[in-house]
């Protein structure tokens, strides 16, 4: 059995979606000619003799191929490229025009038309390109597809890597606590803390894991403090304070490289030491311009210090640390995260018993 313009016909299955065609051209008797050639490549085809047409038809069914002719003013073949690759990224199309344009094809070319043929035309041709144009859709497919499971794979590996990295930062501020028996239990608290209070303001569970992580490694930079100031039984010298103070800055450089895509952690590691008076430390920052996480870590850490024992004095009980804290509303904290950590304390949101070391 042969097609109408007299080549063998092809047994393939034609009204499936992978072999469907568009044509879209203002002249009837080229329509048919095209029409004829698609159906002997086992392709099933629609027609439209506008642009407008074949918008409407490409919603009706998605086409694995568009031939397209340059149409009426309102949708032209240029406006007819920019509509699918926009809607239908994955149909394949040429372009079949009797404008030998340099300038246009290229435009065509550069809109993702897969190529470009001039009339008047030869059969074979036509045969040719329209193999050779799925062929390339079949290749941007597969190399897309490709490129998904190569993303997949590197974002499982670097969620892996993160893992391992956090486990071992982690490891690092538990150790770094071992050296002040004083501060065991610390970390964990302020970050249990700061996560509760993110979540009470609202704030979103990215933010909260986020703070979480950022509690817990937030005097990481003590690293760098000498064990002998760190344990020192009695006040420090100015030296030895600005010694202490470089640790907000210290952490956030040695965690910056391995938490670049946790901010809000970062954030709480280099700022929980500025004042909402702007008299803090590293940056001076003052009331909103402290970020957020800085401002809960403030408390929650400022807290934490109070009622537990240190080497040069008794933690103080809850209600004198609580007290304190008001007292210090509108300088050292932001006055709303004070009320809000207070609100949660008396609420038992936040358990005080908690924040105790064991044997006090």
């Amino acid at each position: 059995m042969k097609t109408p313009d007299g080549r063998p016909h092809s047994p393939r299955k034609l009204d499936t979606p992978e072999r469907h065609c568009l044509i879209v051209d203002d002249e009837p008797h080229l329509r048919e000619i095209l029409l004829r050639i698609l159906r002997g490549e086992g392709f099933s085809c629609d027609e439209a003799a506008t642009g407008r047409d074949a918008i409407q038809a490409l919603t009706t069914r998605t086409a694995t191929l568009v031939l397209c002719d340059l149409l009426t003013p309102e949708v032209d073949e240029v406006d007819l490229l920019r509509h699918v690759r926009r809607h239908y990224p994955d149909t394949a199309v040429i372009v079949v025009t009797s404008a030998a344009d340099v300038r246009l094809a290229v435009e065509c070319l550069s809109l993702g038309a897969l190529d470009y043929v001039t009339k008047p035309f030869h059969l074979d041709d036509v045969r040719a390109r329209v193999r050779q144009a799925l062929d390339k859709r079949r290749l941007i497919r597969e190399n897309i597809a490709h490129a998904a499971r190569l993303e997949e794979r590197v974002r499982a590996e670097t969620q892996r890597l993160e893992t391992h990295v956090l486990a071992a930062v982690q490891s690092i501020a538990e150790t770094l606590e071992a050296k002040d028996p004083y501060a065991q239990g610390h970390s964990l608290r302020v970050s249990r803390s700061s996560a509760i209070m993110a979540h009470a303001l609202g704030m979103p569970g990215s933010f909260t894991r986020q703070i979480a992580l950022g509690g817990a490694v937030h005097d990481i930079g003590k690293v760098g403090v000498r064990e002998a100031v760190l344990n020192k039984p009695g006040p420090l010298t100015d030296r030895e304070y600005e010694h202490v103070m470089a640790h907000p800055e210290t952490g956030w450089r040695i965690l910056s490289p391995v938490l670049a895509g946790h901010p809000v952690a970062l954030n709480a590691v280099r700022h929980h030491h500025e004042r909402w008076d702007g008299r803090g430390l590293p940056g001076g920052l003052a009331a909103d311009e402290i970020p957020l996480e800085a401002r809960i870590v403030a408390v929650t850490n400022t807290f934490d210090a109070m009622i537990s024992r240190r080497a040069y004095r008794p933690g103080v009980s809850v209600d004198a640390a609580v007290a304190e804290l008001k007292r210090c509303k509108a300088s050292r904290f932001d006055p709303r995260m004070v009320d809000v950590f207070s609100a949660l304390l008396a609420r038992a949101e936040i358990d005080a018993g908690t924040w105790l070391p064991s044997g006090e």
